[in-house]
């Protein structure tokens, strides 16, 4: 039993680790770092809020899935810092918002970016978010998606034609397919 709380607990450190280095640099510093003077606008510029908060919430959740999964969200080609951010978990991750949306993590942190553009009526961070998106969807394309069509096969494969790669399409009686 000391080995699994042991190792639970490394997995936790290591999926908060991954956290403060991932994604908290790329939605939190980056826009800070990009617009130094930003400073929220009030008023109808508070509706930026609500992307922000959706998008952190998409990401711990993914993060929870992903813990629960025996894994942290660490790309394949981080292995190198595995001791220090984990890494995939062993079995494709494919439930909750994984449903919806083969990337819930990518879009949360890009709403994240874009609520701060609302928030501060920042063109930089606006431009920055559309450069992440960008840059997160050749990552998934050219990087990930080969990876775990190799690691996975069929099994991937069957996933990807249920479920879209970023935004859920929404049935008639207003839910993602397959739910």
């Amino acid at each position: 039993m000391t080995n699994g709380v042991i190792g639970t607990t490394l997995l936790w450190i290591r999926g908060l680790i991954f956290t403060a280095l991932v994604p908290l640099v790329i939605a939190g510093w980056a826009p800070a770092a990009i617009d130094p003077f930003r400073r929220p606008r009030g008023g109808v510029w508070n509706a930026g809020w609500a992307p922000i908060v959706v998008g952190a919430a998409i990401y711990f959740v993914c993060l929870l899935r992903f813990l629960a999964s025996g894994g942290t969200p660490a790309i394949f080609f981080t292995r190198p810092l595995r001791a220090l951010i984990g890494e995939e978990p062993p079995d494709l991750v494919r439930g909750w918002l994984y449903r919806a949306t083969r990337n819930p993590m990518y879009v949360g942190v890009v709403l994240a970016v874009f609520g701060q553009a609302i928030v501060c009526r920042s063109r930089a961070i606006a431009i920055y978010g559309a450069a992440l998106w960008a840059a997160f969807h050749v990552v998934v394309v050219v990087l990930e998606e080969p990876h775990l069509r190799d690691l996975h096969g069929t099994e991937y494969e069957a996933y990807c034609r249920r479920v879209p790669r970023w935004l859920p399409m929404f049935s008639p009686r207003g839910r993602p397919p397959h739910w």
